[in-house]
């Protein structure tokens, strides 16, 4: 069970349409302005507003493996408690509604006829962190993409840590869970994308490479980068162009640099 904390984080959360099941307010808890928002906003969406006392608030954190904003601080003793930013709200997330790979292409179809013959959809082969998958939601949300796939098994899926990471886009941008990337590929091509895969091995920089049309833009794991299998079946490889000596930024700043030069590209066209 996963948890969103915090006044803001939860309203939020309610105002973009992230799915909430209910919502958990501390039952000694100043009402100002951001909670009484709050609460009319979930009366309006029909979320159910329970009082609890603050020890249960924390219990409740306590046991959620998602929760991201506790910290640990040292007492005089040396001990360290747990620190908790609840504010007194916290809201239980939902199941989230992941669409399918149809919608995606639909929407896509779509996005391609009406925004002077450019669509994008990014394809993460099997990122682990849902923070990046979160901020590679944003980016997304932001360039317009038509929507992201993600492998159903062995993968980072949306979470509140996900939903807090996109700042909320992820509420805003269709999410497709798939058994098979290469099969979820091979759909995309069928319907005209062209499947290019980012890798620090390819040898042509984003600069040198044709993004302007139907692109499905392909991400690989933090730490391995897109599996060989991936990369067989992806029409071109593109990577950026770096004058430093780190190897190679975080996924999230990768993607987002990525679709920058995708829209850049058929902004230009």
């Amino acid at each position: 069970m996963a948890y969103i904390e915090g006044k803001r984080p939860v309203l939020e959360a309610v105002k973009s349409g992230y799915p909430i099941d209910e919502i958990f307010v501390a039952d000694n808890l100043e009402r100002d302005d951001l909670v009484k928002d709050i609460l009319r906003k979930a009366r309006a969406a029909d979320i159910t507003v329970r009082e609890v006392s603050r020890r249960r608030l924390d219990e409740m954190i306590e046991r959620d493996p998602d929760a991201r904003s506790g910290r640990k601080g040292k007492k005089d003793d040396g001990s360290s408690p747990r620190v908790h930013i609840n504010q007194g709200v916290i809201a239980r997330a939902g199941a989230f509604p992941y669409c399918g790979l149809g919608d995606i292409v639909s929407t896509a179809q779509a996005d391609f006829e009406r925004n002077d013959s450019r669509a994008l959809v990014i394809v993460c082969d099997h990122l682990t962190d849902a923070g990046n998958l979160g901020a590679i939601a944003r980016s997304a949300e932001a360039v317009g993409a038509s929507g992201i796939i993600i492998p159903n098994k062995r993968s980072a899926h949306v979470t509140p840590a996900t939903f807090k990471s996109s700042a909320g886009a992820i509420a805003h941008i269709q999410v497709a869970q798939v058994a098979n990337i290469v099969g979820a590929l091979e759909k995309l091509k069928d319907e005209g994308f062209w499947v290019v895969a980012a890798s620090e091995h390819a040898t042509s920089t984003v600069w040198e490479t044709d993004l302007v049309g139907k692109i499905a833009l392909v991400m690989g794991n933090e730490q391995t980068g897109v599996s060989s299998l991936v990369l067989d079946h992806a029409d071109l490889m593109c990577k950026l162009p770096q004058v430093g000596h780190i190897s190679s930024l975080n996924v999230a700043q990768a993607s987002t640099a990525l679709m920058y030069e995708w829209l850049r590209q058929n902004w230009e066209a």
